[in-house]
């Protein structure tokens, strides 16, 4: 059950920004800051995007569609059941979070690592993840307008525009200048992956430290902290159920079976983190919190799956092994070769009935 060390990371600025909260003109820098992050952030997305991969990807149309739907459809629909648990097991703040957490597109980097490791379906999960993140930088806003309305904490259609030009804009120029800048993209990998963290990390820092100087945290207890995590361990139960069996009920292979349980299951802290910083303002970092609970505990669950998957398809290769073997050597009717060494008992033979002969 592996723990993410950038979930570590996550905590620790969480902490940072609990004892340290920017105030007053750190506030605005940081907020500005931010907001520059953000945009980076879908820039580099943007720019890493292959436009060949993405059209190469569309011919698996109906794996996507399937996707798509668990992420937008089924998701949402599961959170607006949770409604229920109000007051009983949820606030309302952190019933928020956990709507906005069911409209958060997929993941791209753990989906694909969870599809390799089972020996799934890698190029569908590639393309999944891609188009989940793309049509979320415009679906998420709409449908949290339409789910969560003014309730978002100064979410208005405002929002919906500012996200749009925030996200979406930087990825559309990145795809644009792809054909010159693709190839630094590709070379310098790692070293953007961690701006791309600071980024988020800077995020984090942000919207936490407004909810301190809001004094918001004193809405959450332990309690409430304990019925929110039995809530989530139930959402992603059920969707890691939904997205295998239905996967089965639809008559894909076990391949596609995989890429659409991991892409379909997931939600982007990456992505979401940016959305709710413009969505909720300074009430962020409760909207955040169970995004970030649900994606720590996606990967550890989804790490014992991707493992359990891989386990069976060796168990398969070799169950198919042996019968191959097996029917090969019980063959009806099938005379087995004469081995090498006969030659010399024959030899033998001819000579033993050769002295027979003479001595006759």
């Amino acid at each position: 059950m592996p723990i993410d060390p950038y979930v570590l990371l996550l905590l620790g600025t969480v902490g940072l920004a609990a004892l340290l909260p920017a105030r007053g003109t750190a506030s605005d820098v940081a907020s500005g800051a931010s907001t520059a992050a953000i945009a980076f952030l879908f820039f580099l997305y943007g720019a890493r995007l292959s436009t060949r991969e993405a059209m190469d990807g569309l011919k698996h149309w109906r794996l996507h569609v399937t996707v798509l739907a668990c992420t937008f459809v089924a998701f949402p629909l599961l959170g607006l059941a949770a409604r229920g648990l109000v007051p009983v097991l949820l606030t309302h703040p952190l019933y928020q979070g956990l709507l906005f957490l069911t409209l958060v597109p997929s993941t791209i980097q753990s989906s694909i690592a969870f599809t390799s490791m089972a020996r799934g379906n890698v190029p569908a999960a590639i393309c999944a993840g891609s188009f989940s993140s793309l049509v979320g930088i415009v679906i998420t806003p709409l449908l949290a307008a339409a789910v969560l309305g003014g309730g978002a904490g100064g979410f208005s259609a405002d929002s919906v525009v500012k996200i749009v030009l925030q996200l979406l804009v930087p990825f559309v120029a990145g795809q644009l200048l792809r054909r010159w800048i693709g190839g630094f993209v590709a070379r310098h990998k790692k070293v953007l992956g961690l701006v791309d963290r600071g980024s988020i990390l800077l995020v984090v820092y942000t919207a936490f430290s407004a909810g301190m100087v809001q004094g918001i945290w004193h809405q959450v207890s332990p309690a409430r902290l304990a019925g929110l995590l039995a809530v989530e361990v139930v959402l992603l139960a059920v969707m890691l159920a939904l997205t295998w069996y239905g996967a089965k009920a639809l008559r894909f292979n076990r391949e596609d079976r995989i890429a659409i349980q991991f892409a379909g299951s997931k939600k982007s802290l990456a992505a979401g983190l940016p959305m709710a910083s413009v969505l909720f303002g300074a009430h962020a970092s409760l909207a955040v919190l169970p995004l970030m609970l649900f994606h720590q505990m996606q990967l550890m669950v989804c790490a014992v799956i991707a493992k359990r998957r891989a386990h069976d398809a060796d168990a398969d290769t070799g169950a198919l092994s042996g019968a191959d073997t097996d029917t090969a050597d019980t063959g009806p009717d099938v005379p087995e070769p004469e081995p090498v060494t006969a030659s010399e008992p024959a030899a033998a033979s001819r000579t033993a009935v050769g002295t027979g002969t003479r001595s006759g």
